[in-house]
């Protein structure tokens, strides 16, 4: 299997939100919360590095930020149909497959986590 690099990252996370931030549905999410776009997608690359490399690199919490965004499931859906066709278009299907099943436990992580401050529990819907 090939190993992901942090040009392969760099890549995934500015096409992605250059596409993210066009987006009739979670656009205008994206485009209210962020001011400095360079700055978010260095954080972010930061955050998949972390992730899939171990860099240690993000030092931040994910969470916090979008709690404030009244995100609901479909945001979360759409997020994901565009992110999966983002990795699936740029990569071979085994890098493609290594974003995605990420990707897929972050939509949880998060979806569970807003749920839990609303008092509400809910299960994955997206990762195996």
């Amino acid at each position: 299997m090939h190993s992901i690099n942090e040009a392969e990252i760099s890549q995934l996370v500015r096409t992605f939100y250059a596409r993210a931030r066009e987006d009739e549905q979670i656009g205008p999410i994206f485009n209210r919360a962020v001011a400095d776009w360079d700055h978010h997608i260095a954080q972010i690359s930061d955050f998949w590095s972390s992730m899939l490399l171990k860099t240690g690199r993000y030092e931040g919490r994910p969470m916090r930020p979008h709690l404030m965004l009244g995100l609901k499931p479909e945001h979360f859906d759409r997020w994901l149909k565009l992110f999966e066709a983002t990795a699936t278009e740029l990569f071979t299907p085994d890098v493609a497959a290594a974003f995605i099943i990420r990707a897929r436990r972050i939509a949880d992580s998060f979806e569970m986590g807003i749920a839990t401050t609303q008092g509400k529990v809910t299960a994955p819907r997206h990762s195996v």
